[in-house]
């Protein structure tokens, strides 16, 4: 099976194989880790509140440009998505409606749409802290986040809280756990919001496991610490 590299279709498929590849993998990781008496990379990971910042995107010039800008961990790759181009290509394809109606999935959540994706895999973790922006709607943070949530569907024992960053730029966060009906697993996940002049932002760090989502926690606070208006 060929998969043309950079668009939709690819990144999805793509994480699907390498959740399915990948899984036993990790377990062994964490086995050799048990073994010697070392920690897992999660469970290092975990104890560090915030990463140390590798760069800051948001900014014009920047490998994204959003309304926003914040810091992201070291060796972190972050690329743009141009939602709209990638739709536009998705409906021209050979299965029409039925891949249009994938990418509308994987590209919209509630009332935001996807604008950058940070890849982790090169600092050695396997997730995307994915940045999602939409229009003004005259509505709170807090709304704009349970609406992206409830648009994820399978999620349970959301935990909603309010945050204010370094900067002083309040928002909303929250806490969930999502199960994922493809794979029968089920993973914490983490999200924030704020509302900005140009609409809502909202960040959402997933991951392969659960396991996986905390060891790059600490890269998410460093993007929430460090968020501020553009």
């Amino acid at each position: 099976m060929q998969v043309r590299v950079g668009s939709v279709r690819g990144r999805v498929v793509q994480a699907v194989m390498l959740a399915a590849l990948l899984g036993g993998c990790a377990q062994s990781t964490d086995e050799a880790a048990k073994a010697s008496g070392s920690p897992s990379a999660g469970a290092a990971g975990a104890k560090s509140s915030a990463a140390t910042s590798g760069g800051t995107i948001g900014a014009a010039g920047t490998a994204c440009e959003l309304p926003v800008s914040f810091d992201i961990a070291p060796r972190w790759k972050a690329k743009a998505v141009d939602a709209e181009k990638e739709l536009s290509k998705a409906s021209d394809g050979s299965d029409g409606d039925l891949t249009g109606a994938f990418a509308d999935a994987f590209l919209r959540q509630g009332p935001v749409t996807m604008a950058c994706e940070i890849d982790a895999k090169p600092a050695g973790s396997i997730g995307f802290l994915r940045v999602w922006t939409g229009k003004p709607q005259g509505t709170d943070a807090r709304a704009v986040l349970r609406q992206f949530v409830v648009a994820e569907d399978n999620v349970s024992k959301e935990k909603y809280r309010s945050f204010t960053t370094g900067g002083g730029l309040a928002g909303a966060e929250v806490e969930y756990l999502y199960t994922s009906k493809l794979l029968k697993e089920t993973k914490k996940e983490s999200a924030l919001a704020v509302i900005t002049p140009d609409g809502p932002v909202v960040l959402h760090l997933g991951g392969l496991d659960t396991e996986e989502h905390e060891a790059m926690l600490p890269a998410y606070e460093l993007a929430k610490r460090s968020l501020r208006v553009v």
